[in-house]
Order: C-alpha cells, then structure tokens, then sequence
C-alpha cells in the first residue's frame, strides 16, 4: 500500500505533467530534499515514472495518444484560460493542469505560444498555492458535481439560500456560467431537485458541501419545466419506477400519496385483489411505503426493482442478525 507522501507525489506529478525538480517537490509535500527520493522509489513499485533532465515525471502510457492541437487552437485555449483566471476569484487546479498538457504539446512546433501558456499555468498555480482567491472547499464541491454529473448520479448538496442553510438530494443537469439580474456570471449547476418536479440553479459557490450517493438519475431530452402533480396523467420524468404491485385492497394506495406518480391503472383479478400500473418516483421513500404497506401489496415487477427492494430488507435483516 503506497504511503500517505508517495500518494502526495503521485497526485503532485498527474499536476505537472511536465516534470517536477526534486527540489520543488520537496517545497510543495513539506519534506526535505534528501528524502524526495525515497518516496520516489516507493511510487516507482505502483507507477512508472522516468527521470530526464533532472526532471521526474509520470511516463506515458503506450495507449495513451499525445495532445495535437493547431496554434490557432492552443491560442484560443489560452485567451480563454486568461480570460477566466482573471475574471473569477476561485482558481481551480485542473485548468493548471490541462493548461501545461497544453504547453507540452506545443513546445515542438509553437514554443512561444507554448511558453506563454507555461507562464499563465504557473502564474494559476501560484495564486492556488499562496491562498489567493481559492477555496478547497470550492473546488471539492466542483469535483464532486462533476463526478455526479459524468457518472449520473444523485448528489447530496448543503447551500446557502435566503432562508438560510438547506440541504437537498440535487440531480445535476449542466454546469456552466448563468447570468444573474445583477450582471455577474457564476459558476453554477442546474438540475432538478430530488423528491421535486423543481429544476433550480445553484451557484457552486454558494454550495457548502457535496456528497455522490449511490443513487442513479437519467438526464432528459429536453430541460422543459415537468408538470406538476395535478396534471400527472402523462408525467414523466428521469428517476421514475414502471412499478406493477398486487394489492390487497385499493386502500393500500394512499400510502403512496405524497410520492410523484402517474395516475394509477387497477385490474381487478378474480381473487378479488388488483393489479396496479403506475410509473412512480424512484426514491428511499418509495421503499419505505411498500414496507408501510406491509403484506397488502406486494412489487410484481420490475424485475430490477424487485431485487433492489429485496437486498435493502435483507440488509435490515441482516444488521440484527449480526447483534
């Protein structure tokens, strides 16, 4: 298992892709020089490094293709850095480290193009590692709408709004600059409210934390605002279950009348129970009602769902088997 300063190393290097000295190294992991290389030697065993001009760095995987990017490209991404970097307090260290891969690629065929992108990124890191105009737990925040918005799912957020501090389950849509009456443009993501038909905007800087659950959403074709409960006859929505029940008696459906659901079909089966159709909020909650339903209703597909609702009773089970 690689040592907490060989882990540092590691992620020091994916931030400089060009090289590090070990002089520098030493500076940013907070250890004296002479021990820099011990803690190479160690990432060595998980990862290939290589050594050139006094310079460590991270060596490229043979499946990995270089960065090709015409002048004109590598300019515009250029301007475009400067132009955020100089327009947001909040500096963030993945544009430091795209920005060097930039420059890597360049510095055959553009060196003065590549030379002053190198001077941006290194201008960005010095803001970011003196404290000026950055939020760890900012950025924090970003990574973690980001890694919830790529992998589709749920994200539970902690913001500040006029009311105070609240805390919702947010299904992140697109992140992006809005624009606000006041003229200023924040970073913001925009998406729906889990539990809601809401779609809101947050800005990330008013997002005190973000937490990834473990919980799947779909993102729609089209943002048009959802229709609201009393208009459900045709609602749809990501997060929906096509849930089948076989109910004991029509009255077991009020336990579902404070989820999002679309309006239920009953067949009446010759037993005298029914068969129940309703496209519902996939939610903890809807889990909740089918066990408040007790032996009244009873998940006949889908099949999915009824597998996910048995593993969730067995892991109740099975935390007081364990007493």
């Amino acid at each position: 298992m690689k040592g907490e300063k060989a882990a540092q190393l590691e992620l020091l290097l994916h931030a400089h892709p060009e090289g590090m000295r070990k002089a520098e190294i030493a500076r940013r992991i907070g250890v004296h020089r002479s021990t820099v290389s011990r803690y190479v030697d160690e990432l060595k065993k998980y990862t290939d490094l290589s050594e050139e001009n006094n310079l460590i760095k991270l060596a490229q995987k043979p499946d990995e293709e270089p960065l090709n990017l015409s002048v004109y490209e590598g300019l515009a991404f250029n301007l475009g850095a400067k132009m955020l970097a100089q327009n947001s307090d909040i500096q963030n260290p993945h544009l430091v480290t795209g920005l060097r891969k930039i420059a890597m690629s360049m510095e055959t065929y553009a060196p003065s193009v590549s030379e002053n992108i190198m001077k941006l990124a290194e201008e960005i890191d010095r803001k970011i590692t003196t404290g000026q105009g950055v939020s760890g737990k900012y950025n924090a925040v970003m990574e973690a709408l980001v890694d919830g918005w790529v992998s589709g799912k749920i994200v539970k957020v902690k913001y500040e709004s006029d009311s105070g501090t609240e805390e919702t389950e947010f299904a992140p849509y697109f992140i992006g600059f809005v624009e606000t009456e006041d003229g200023r443009n924040p970073i913001s993501v925009t998406g729906r409210l889990r539990h809601t038909t809401d779609i809101e905007t947050l800005e990330i800087a008013k997002i005190t934390s973000a937490e990834i659950l473990n919980e799947t959403y779909t993102i729609p074709d089209n943002l048009k605002a959802f229709k609201r409960k009393s208009e459900a006859d045709d609602y749809e929505s990501p997060d929906m279950v096509p849930l089948v029940l076989q109910l004991k008696e029509k009255s077991a459906l009020n336990s579902f009348g404070t989820l999002f659901h679309s309006k239920p079909e009953l067949e009446k089966k010759e037993d005298g129970t029914y068969i129940c159709k309703m496209s519902i909020e996939n939610s903890i909650e809807l889990s909740l009602r089918i066990i408040q339903c007790g032996t009244s209703a009873k998940i006949i597909g889908p099949e999915s769902y009824k597998k996910r609702f048995l593993g969730y009773i067995a892991s109740i089970t099975q935390m007081y088997d364990a007493k």
